[in-house]
């Protein structure tokens, strides 16, 4: 409040005084100089212009122009604290002939955080006599930034949170332009932009032992003498997709892209396709971490503005689906663009000019609600928003370290590639995440097949994904829910797992390598995704997603005859464990009756304690134990 009253009486100061300084009574040769200045700073020479700047100023040091455009070339240059100092110089010397500056000098102490001294600046600015329109349309705008950012401030309260970003080092940024990271899901790999001259290129570099490895380009045929980048790595490093421009066989000014790594080495780029690609402009991809889904930015016939961000769905034969927008709550009249889908498979971070902000281009997230509905995007506050334009950000998995680009006061030369930690409140979710390989019992052969993650308190679908052809598999698992984990391929059992993730605490990266049945008799599944509650037979809900499975395997393969056996702990009577093995059994059966499978084709067994799978002395053991079982009878 202090330092509001001040500024208010330090203006009501400068209306006070009267004009003094006299432009044509400045000393010739300082004037002079000073129209050196001027030349070199039109053409953007600002260290010349800066220089012949002080010189005249040693020559006159009551030359108030000297002050008022050097504070202007320090804005130019967002050296904003510097602006401010002259700006606030020249006010103090004639606040009469400096008033006209106000609306500068408030931009530049929005530059430096100053929103509150900046709003009162502004406003001072837009009742000085005889304003033109465009000096008060802009007025107006900044003075809506301004109020923004006051208001975020009151409703966003984060105490002990610093802004530090990180030069990512030597290793990864240099004296020509970094941008547009991208990581794997382990933080082992980035691949970023570097533009060198006028053409844009790939590199990578590895996360070994706390640092960054010497960047180098991508191996094999993606670099080419045309024009790529804004590209994005899937979560496991396997696939490239990136924005080509003036490509000879794209269908518009700018295409997207993919490339494959085969070996060591990337594959040639392919166009997505017409689909996808239109006569107009298309960029930024971000794929989702199941590569089911692919967001990105276009200018194509249909949005709600310039530029928009769209999503594309891989069908079943491989290709993509034609593309939908977000809508209204991501998409504006202005343009998003830059979008971000974290491992999560939730929250989209992207940059826009068109919802409210700090002015020029935000950054936002918007958390997905389904398929086709996302949450109203939500600003990402000051100091990671500035009055100035944000590119693209991405988040690690870790949900708390992001990247972008910036060109920082210790940048090696324009945009370098930083890292800062994000303020809790607009973290996406931890994302951890389960790999392996999925093979044949028998043969320990690599089987392809389809590896899906469901949340079981709601049944939906978080992840699924496709195993490469040897059967391997990465999926991201997202921290603060349970999950339901299933592998099918035709001809086999699928295989059931669960993953309780519901504590913030957990740290873990699992490895698990699945062996698949063939559907033969004697063949015997655990269902770990049937529950009920201690004590009791009545299935839950969240059973919900593994019955499912048993009716899509039972209607797949009619002929299927089985048995559902219930099995308990050794904890209490042994006649009371029996009855409620196989009272859980008959459940099982029950549901897959009322779901119009045959009953002779089903039949069900209580076993009680008698067959245990692990040591009762330990919670851990009677887990496994307390388990219901499939068995095929004949097929």
């Amino acid at each position: 409040m202090r330092i509001i009253l001040f500024h208010i009486l330090l203006l009501i100061s400068y209306i006070a005084q009267a004009q003094w300084y006299d432009p044509e009574k400045i000393n010739k040769k300082a004037g002079e100089i000073y129209g050196q200045a001027y030349e070199e700073a039109r053409i953007q020479n600002y260290t010349a212009a800066l220089k012949h700047l002080d010189e005249a100023l040693k020559i006159d040091s009551n030359f108030v122009d000297v002050f008022l455009s050097r504070a202007g070339i320090y804005a130019d240059l967002k050296n904003y604290t510097a602006s401010v100092e002259d700006f606030e110089t020249g006010l103090k010397m004639d606040s009469v002939y400096s008033k006209t500056y106000l609306l500068p000098y408030s931009i530049s102490l929005a530059g430096i955080g100053k929103f509150k001294e900046a709003l009162l600046a502004v406003d001072e600015f837009l009742v000085t006599p005889n304003l033109n329109i465009q000096s008060i349309k802009a007025g107006n705008y900044r003075k809506a930034a301004y109020a923004f950012a006051i208001n975020y401030e009151k409703t966003h309260v984060y105490k002990d949170y610093i802004f530090k970003p990180i030069n990512l080092g030597n290793n990864i940024n240099t004296n020509n332009l970094e941008y547009f990271p991208s990581l794997t899901i382990d933080g082992s790999k980035m691949i970023f932009t570097r533009r060198i001259a006028s053409d844009e290129d790939f590199y990578e570099s590895d996360f070994v032992d706390g640092k960054w490895t010497p960047s180098k380009p991508l191996s094999g045929k993606v670099n080419t003498n045309l024009n790529e980048g804004a590209q994005n790595i899937s979560q496991d490093g396997l696939l490239l997709i990136f924005t080509g421009c003036n490509y000879p066989e794209g269908e518009g000014s700018c295409d997207l892209y993919f490339s494959l790594k085969t070996n060591n080495d990337w594959s040639e780029p392919q166009n997505i396709g017409p689909i996808v690609n239109t006569d107009f402009w298309e960029s930024s991809p971000s794929l989702s971490p199941d590569k089911r889904d692919l967001y990105f930015a276009s200018s194509m016939v249909g949005g709600f503005g310039g530029r928009d961000i769209w999503v594309t769905h891989r069908l079943l034969s491989g290709r993509w689906s034609r593309p939908e927008n977000l809508g209204e709550a991501v998409n504006t009249v202005g343009d998003e663009s830059c979008p971000f889908i974290h491992a999560d498979n939730e929250t989209l971070y992207f940059n826009s000019n068109g919802h409210a902000g700090y002015g020029m281009t935000d950054l936002f997230l918007s958390k997905k609600v389904n398929d086709r509905s996302w949450t109203v995007a939500e600003n990402l506050g000051y100091p990671v928003n500035t009055i100035d334009d944000q590119g693209s950000l991405i988040v690690s998995a870790d949900g708390k370290t992001a990247y972008y680009a910036s060109d920082g006061t210790d940048t090696k030369g324009g945009l370098d590639l930083y890292s800062f930690e994000l303020r809790e409140d607009i973290r996406p979710l931890k994302t951890l995440w389960v790999k392996g390989k999925v093979l044949d019992k028998k043969t320990a052969k690599g089987l392809p097949s389809s590896v899906e993650l469901t949340d079981v308190k709601n049944n939906n679908l978080i992840s699924k994904i496709q195993t490469d052809e040897d059967g391997n598999y990465l999926l991201t698992l997202p921290v603060g829910k349970n999950y339901s984990f299933n592998v099918n391929r035709h001809g086999y059992l699928f295989y059931s797992d669960k993953f309780s993730l519901l504590k913030n605490n957990i740290d873990s990266i699992f490895t698990l390598n699945i062996a698949l049945q063939a559907i033969e008799k004697g063949a015997a599944i655990v269902l770990n995704n049937i529950f009920f509650e201690s004590g009791k037979s009545a299935l839950q809900n969240e059973s919900k997603s593994e019955l499912d499975k048993l009716i899509a395997l039972l209607s797949d393969n009619s002929n299927l005859k089985i048995e559902i056996d219930g099995h308990t702990d050794n904890v209490g009577q042994i006649k009371d464990n029996l009855l409620l093995s196989t009272k859980r059994a008959k459940a099982v059966v029950e549901y897959l009756l009322s779901k119009s499978i045959n009953s002779q084709r089903l039949t069900y067994k209580g076993f009680g304690s008698t067959k245990p799978v692990a040591d009762n002395s330990s919670e851990t053991g009677r887990t496994l134990n307390r388990r219901t079982e499939l068995y095929i009878i004949s097929n």
